[in-house]
């Protein structure tokens, strides 16, 4: 038979479902001196803190930490509800740190359940109806996303989930609830959580020639309700894979300070511990730190640069996620604007697309990232230059370029024109060919409708002028190379410092391809000794040379 399950128990210790870290009076005066620090910047100095070991992805972290903060929820006197949290979505090519982010994520938010696209179903993430096996009742089981009210749900390879799976989720990313009516079951439960996705795009990794929205293959419908979508691209850079490298095996190298040679390591993540007390509470006596000590394997070797810890770190989301600041009358109207210029480049250049499409949601994510970076510096109103942070965010992550596929045509047309100038001119040179001299009207044999034979004269008197024509175009295009600067004329030094200054101006554009005016004048900004025209043209030519960049029309576009 079946019987039922009963536990004896002699102590009960109340779990509170808020985590909420233990503070002291240290840690109280020590947030607000670090508010209100002016020598460096707090929001950057945060999200430069958040996952130190992955290198990079500088605009991924500050979304991130303003995700952690999230915005301020509002519910109208007529029930409406204007959700508080962001939704960031992560697309791009495979070992990008994507799941690294996710992992930290894990470790940093308060409450956090990770879950995966193919190992969960739609059921899985809102709630399922089950049987009891004991009464035969039905009843209520809870998804991953009612687990995670008021926290985060890290959802990796989320575009191996079916399209069924992903409807499920829509209701909970913009209402935070799941109403269920199963089984004579009508329930609502609260599901106010963010929602942190990764995935890899359609084709396995990111297509330049296609659009974003062709990469990422959703419904636009589910794109809208992400804020932010970033697209992370495993781009193919000498001085930036160096430094990638470096980064990684200093990362390597790393040992903890409390590890032994010989030591046995656990299999197991956490020892469960019996016990009346509350551990927690007793490891957190002790004094909270506000930056990590500097190793020079996990941190580098520039000691300038700090790294907040993360108890501190915890301490301090904590706290700044409870305010609740007021927008003013600046970030307002700075807001509108930009909601309407974004609104208004429908069509923004032949190399430039939209991530996702910008709808009424769109101004509501940047009223919350505005709220968030608010939260950051401890204020309690939403100044202008919050605004502007979250503006720099949207900009960043909406617009993406493509790169144009025409240039590639070009030297097949060329080929195909000469096999056909060739053939002309066989077909002229051949003795079947030959000009006849023309008959007039009254020999025998004339046709007034012959006019090949005077295409064929006008051609072969053409022939020799069009020789010449040539020959002077040769000329006049050798000429100018023969007063360009010769390459050995530039040293490696000024090769390099012209390489990473190319480097810099297509990152700064985001583009992929910049007229060569352009990059003269940005090359040349602040230089003592600057790059001429000529300089430039060869330089550009030994870039192209080695599959760098190609110049086509005066344009450089970066491969």
């Amino acid at each position: 038979g079946t019987f039922k399950t009963i536990v004896i128990a002699n102590h009960v210790i109340v779990l509170s479902k808020e985590v909420a870290p233990l503070f002291s009076a240290k840690d109280v005066s020590k947030i607000k001196r670090f508010c209100r620090n002016s020598r460096y910047n707090v929001f950057e100095l945060l999200a430069h803190s958040l996952a130190p070991t992955i290198h990079g992805h500088e605009h991924i972290k500050k979304a991130i930490l303003c995700q952690l903060l999230g915005g301020v929820e509002k519910v109208l006197e007529n029930g409406t509800r204007l959700r508080g949290d962001i939704n960031l979505l992560l697309i791009g090519d495979p070992s990008t740190a994507k799941s690294q982010l996710l992992r930290y994520v894990l470790h940093a938010a308060p409450r956090a359940i990770t879950t995966t696209g193919r190992g969960s179903s739609g059921v899985g993430l809102t709630a399922a109806v089950t049987t009891d096996q004991e009464t035969n009742e039905r009843r209520l089981e809870a998804g991953a996303m009612v687990l995670a009210d008021r926290g985060v749900v890290c959802i990796d390879e989320f575009d191996k989930m079916s399209d069924m799976d992903r409807t499920a989720i829509h209701e909970v990313m913009e209402q935070g609830r799941v109403t269920i009516a199963k089984a004579g079951i009508h329930a609502k439960l609260n599901a106010r959580c963010s929602v942190l996705a990764a995935a890899n795009p359609v084709f396995g990794r990111y297509d330049e020639y296609k659009t974003p929205m062709d990469n990422i293959g959703m419904q636009d419908s589910l794109l809208s309700r992400f804020d932010i979508i970033f697209i992370v691209l495993d781009e193919m850079d000498p001085e930036h894979d160096r430094k990638i490298s470096e980064h990684v095996l200093r990362i390597h190298r790393y040992r903890n300070p409390g590890e032994q040679d010989g030591e046995a390591l656990p299999l197991g993540g956490e020892v469960d511990t019996l016990g009346t007390g509350d551990i927690d509470q007793e490891e957190e006596k002790d004094d909270t730190p506000i930056f990590e000590k500097h190793d020079n394997l996990l941190h580098g070797r520039s000691r300038g640069e700090k790294f907040v810890s993360m108890e501190f770190m915890r301490k301090y989301i904590h706290v700044a996620k409870v305010l609740k600041p007021v927008l003013t009358r600046d970030a307002c109207d700075l807001i509108a604007t930009e909601y309407t210029k974004l609104r208004a480049q429908e069509n923004v250049g032949n190399d430039k697309a939209k991530t996702q499409p910008v709808t009424a949601r769109t101004l509501e994510t940047l009223i919350r990232l505005s709220t968030a970076h608010a939260k950051v510096r401890m204020s309690k109103r939403v100044e202008k230059i919050d605004a502007e942070a979250a503006i720099d965010l949207v900009n960043f992550a909406y617009f993406k370029k493509v790169m144009p596929k025409l240039k590639k045509k070009r030297p097949k047309d060329e080929e195909d024109d000469e096999e056909g100038r060739g053939k002309k001119r066989s077909r002229r040179d051949s003795p079947s060919t030959k000009q006849l001299p023309k008959k007039k009207p009254g020999d025998p044999g004339y046709d007034p409708y012959d006019f090949d034979s005077d295409d064929e004269a006008m051609e072969e008197g053409d022939k020799e002028k069009r020789d010449e024509d040539e020959d002077k175009e040769m000329e006049t295009d050798s000429d100018p190379k023969k007063d360009r600067v010769k390459p050995s004329d530039i040293t490696p030094e000024r090769m390099g410092q012209f390489r990473s200054l190319v480097h810099q101006a297509f990152s700064e554009e985001h583009s992929q391809s910049l007229p060569v005016a352009h990059i003269q004048q940005y090359i040349n900004q602040g230089l003592s000794q600057v790059f001429t025209r000529e300089e430039v043209d060869v330089a550009l030519d030994q870039m192209q040379e080695a599959n760098q960049v190609m110049v086509s029309e005066d344009m450089v576009f970066l491969i």
